[in-house]
Order: structure tokens, then sequence, then C-alpha cells
């Protein structure tokens, strides 16, 4: 539930040596491990620069090693989600020029949208990640291509690798439904579900054996792009979709071309649903979060064969001149209500059966402006956001509970389990400053409370003795952790 997004430059790019991209920058790495998984923001002309020349250590679009990153990325136990977005040059220069842009829709210009032949390129790109960085080490050789050549004296080489066990889940581009954007970047859920389908198993191997990831690395996870305005009705449309043209599995259940249903939100006072603006962010419980979460899931458990249902971008912005910010509460500064808010998303989409979150993003992407998103970092100048120092804290308290119930709405008591285990979370859902009480009853002599604290690796843990197993609890907007020992 503490996922982040981020690019190739957070992990290898050192500020003080800019041009140097062949170690892992251990200062930024430090704080990735915070986290337990990345959104990688992967560009696809990285690794495309030229139509068919595909480049992954070093890539001939800004010399990034993915190899190094991604063979790190497991070996810390992080998961990555491969997000390849964006078209490539050679792509968008078929465009005219009026409407050239690196989000158009995946495919050449000119081409039918509704028709999975048209994105055969971009199926192509997916079955060459997969083949080299899915389990599936039995692929045809012959069909596993990079560009060998070199760009300068001692620039090494790209080489084949197949089967590198590294990434296991994979993103079909983002946000596709981009309504702001214009019809050259918009895709209806019929157009995108056909684009998924070429890139999901090369259209049910319609396109050739070196087209889709499936036919790379069966195993291999695909997930649809984050949507952007959290509709289902644009899944179901996609379901509808497969039905019709991808038929059923031997299992009964509909040939769906994704393994996993994605989209975004970002908890505000606006409607996303309806597209109308936002002035402030809003704590999760009081925005449309829980709502939308339920509407996605219940979707997905009413399918043959339901799927996972993942929030890939939620998040805040720290200044003041956005309309996606975390705001002063009481006396806390809104990067001190941007930890409460975030910590409090994961644990309400636990709630609602959302199975993987990732924040919008390690950092801020134009530190100080006033603009959306533009603030949202996690952490800055080396360091962690109070919000990163929380996720880190609450992974060591209760990283391997499982959610049982929520057993009081005000303050929200949420109950969890681990073995013999068990784990109490309190929150005021509010944005007032308010605090409270509660009374646990424990059942138990002794409790420890765990208290976060900014700045710090750990949280604060105090020893307590209950009274006949009953336990009264101080309450606030930042979460605090109880659990019963014997």
């Amino acid at each position: 539930m503490f996922g982040i997004n981020a690019y190739e430059w957070n992990f290898l790019q050192d500020p003080a040596n800019p041009n140097f991209k062949s170690i892992i920058y251990e200062k930024n790495m430090n704080l990735i491990r915070s986290f337990s998984a990345v959104r990688h923001y992967l560009g696809w002309a990285r690794m495309e620069s030229t139509k068919g020349r595909y480049t992954f250590n070093p890539t001939h679009e800004g010399s990034w090693n993915y190899d190094l990153i991604y063979t790190r990325c497991k070996q810390d136990g992080i998961l990555v989600l491969a997000d390849i977005k964006n078209c490539p040059p050679w792509l968008v220069d078929t465009y005219p020029e009026n409407i050239k842009d690196i989000e158009n829709a995946p495919l050449l210009y000119g081409l039918s949208k509704a028709d999975p032949a048209s994105y055969i390129d971009q199926a192509h790109m997916g079955f060459q990640f997969a083949a080299r960085y899915g389990y599936n080490a039995r692929i045809d050789r012959i069909l596993v291509k990079v560009d060998s050549s070199t760009r300068w004296t001692n620039d090494p080489p790209n080489k084949v690798k197949i089967g590198m066990g590294l990434i296991t889940y994979i993103e079909c581009d983002n946000e596709r439904d981009k309504w702001w954007k214009g019809l050259a970047a918009q895709q209806t859920a019929e157009e995108y579900a056909a684009n998924m389908s070429a890139f999901y198993d090369g259209n049910k191997g319609k396109l050739g054996k070196n087209a889709g990831v499936k036919n790379a690395d069966p195993n291999m996870k695909v997930v649809m792009g984050g949507l952007a305005t959290a509709d289902v009705n644009f899944v179901k449309k996609m379901v509808a979709w497969c039905r019709t043209n991808r038929g059923y599995r031997a299992d009964g259940s509909i040939d769906l071309c994704f393994d996993i249903i994605n989209y975004h939100y970002y908890n505000n006072n606006g409607n996303i649903l309806t597209h109308q603006s936002a002035t402030s962010g809003l704590p999760p419980e009081l925005s449309m979060a829980g709502q939308i979460a339920d509407s996605f899931v219940q979707y997905s458990n009413s399918l043959a064969k339901p799927i996972p249902v993942w929030v890939t971008e939620s998040g805040y912005d720290i200044n003041q001149g956005s309309y996606q910010k975390a705001q002063y509460v009481g006396d806390k500064l809104p990067m001190d209500t941007q930890g409460d808010w975030i910590l409090r998303t994961s644990l309400l989409y636990i709630r609602h059966g959302i199975q993987r979150v990732f924040y919008y993003q390690l950092f801020d992407d134009t530190p100080n402006a006033g603009v959306q998103y533009a603030t949202s970092g996690l952490a800055e100048n080396g360091k962690r956001r109070p919000a990163a120092d929380y996720i880190l804290q609450a992974s060591k308290i209760m990283g391997n509970y499982n959610y049982v119930s929520t057993i009081n709405a005000d303050p929200l008591v949420d109950k969890y389990i681990s073995g013999t285990k068990l784990m109490y979370v309190l929150t005021i859902p509010d944005q007032q400053g308010r605090t409270g009480t509660y009374t646990l009853n424990l059942g138990t002599p002794k409790a420890s409370i765990y208290t976060l604290k900014k700045g710090t690796d750990d949280a604060a843990t105090t020893q307590v003795n209950t009274v006949n197993g009953k336990l009264t609890v101080n309450v606030s907007e930042t979460p605090t952790f109880v659990q019963g020992t014997n």
C-alpha cells in the first residue's frame, strides 16, 4: 500500500555528477527504500529512439541503465511496476505539426484507433521489454533484438538478455482517457481496449510471435493504464469489448486484455466524475475516495474471475497555490498534513479492498510552483518529508498485518491481525485538528502504543499497563497504533 512514482534519474543521477549514470545514487536509493514499490515512469523513446532498434543498457536516449535499476530494486525487495508511456519522436513526427504531442495515442497518424493492428509498434516494444526483464528464459532468441551499435568511442554496446527475472508487472501507457488533450491524445474505452489487446498478447497472437507482453512472458501481469477520470464505466466498456472481440477463456471467464484494473484519484473537494474543478485537497475520508474505490472493487468482484484493483496515482501538493494542496491544520504545516492524509489514504484503501497504491511522487516536479502536482514530493534534498517518515514507520510497525474490520467510525478504529497478534489503528477522520479518546478492550495486561514521529526512522514506542484488559487511547488526526501483548 506504500508505492511511489519515480523516474530513472531518481536512481542514477547524482546532482554533483549529472553525466555519470552508471551507478546507483545511494543517497536517493536510501529514500526509495522507504517504499514497498516503485511505479517507474518509463518513456518509450528511451528504449526505441529509432524505430525497431531497442536499447536498455545503455539507452540511446539518455544513456540510462535499466538493468542496474531493476536488479537493485529486486535485491532491496522493492516491487517495480514499469509504466511504458509516451510516444517516441519517430511516431510523433507522423502527425501534423499542430497536433504533435508525445501523449498522443500510441499509433501512427492516419491509422484507425479502433483496430488492434494499429498498435503493433507498441506491442513490439512490450514484447522486447518482457522478453528481457520477465521470467521466461525459453524465448526464441531470434525474436529478441537490441541495437548493438555504439554512439562514440568506449560507448558500451547493448547485448541481448533474456529472462532476467526482474519485472512482474507492466503498465500499458498512462491516462488514455485524456479528455483535456484533444482527439489525437484521447481514446475511448473501446479504442483503448483494442490498444491493450495488441499490447497484452498481440491481439491473441494475430500480430505475430514478437508482439505483445504475454508472448514473451505468459506470467507477466499487464496493468491497464491508470484512468484519469476514475469512472468504472470505462472499464465496463473495455470488458464488453473483450467479450465481443476476444471471447471467453476455458474457465468461462471473459478473455480480458488486462490482469489488473487501475485508476488515479487525488482526494479533493472537486468531482472527478463530472470534471468539477477543485479548490483544495481533502483528507481521504471526506473525499470521494471511498465511493469511487467501492465502485471499482464491487465491479471487479462481479466478474466471473475477479481481478485486483490498484490506484497508481494519489497525493497532495504542499504549495498553497495548488488546488490539490494539503492545508494548514491547527499548528500543522502543509507538509505535516500531507503526511497525515497520505497515510490515511492507504488505510482507507485497505478498508475498501484496493490491493496496491502508488503515490505521486518521490520528489517535487517543480519546487515552490503553485500549479497542481508540482510540489507533491514525499522527499526533498536527500531527506524524507513527514509522509515518507510515516510510511517507513507504519511499514515497520505492521507491514505483515492484514485488515480484519473497522470497529468504530469516529474515531476510526481499524483492527488488523498477524497470526495471534492484534493491532489497532486509531484516527480522527477530519481536518479540524480535533482530538479524542477511545477505549480498546484488548484483553491483555500490557500494550504497546506506537506514535509516529517526523524526522526519524522509527515511531516512538510506549509500553503501558491495561486496566482489566482495557486501554483508553488518545487519538488525533495522525494515526496511532496499538498492539496488545501477552
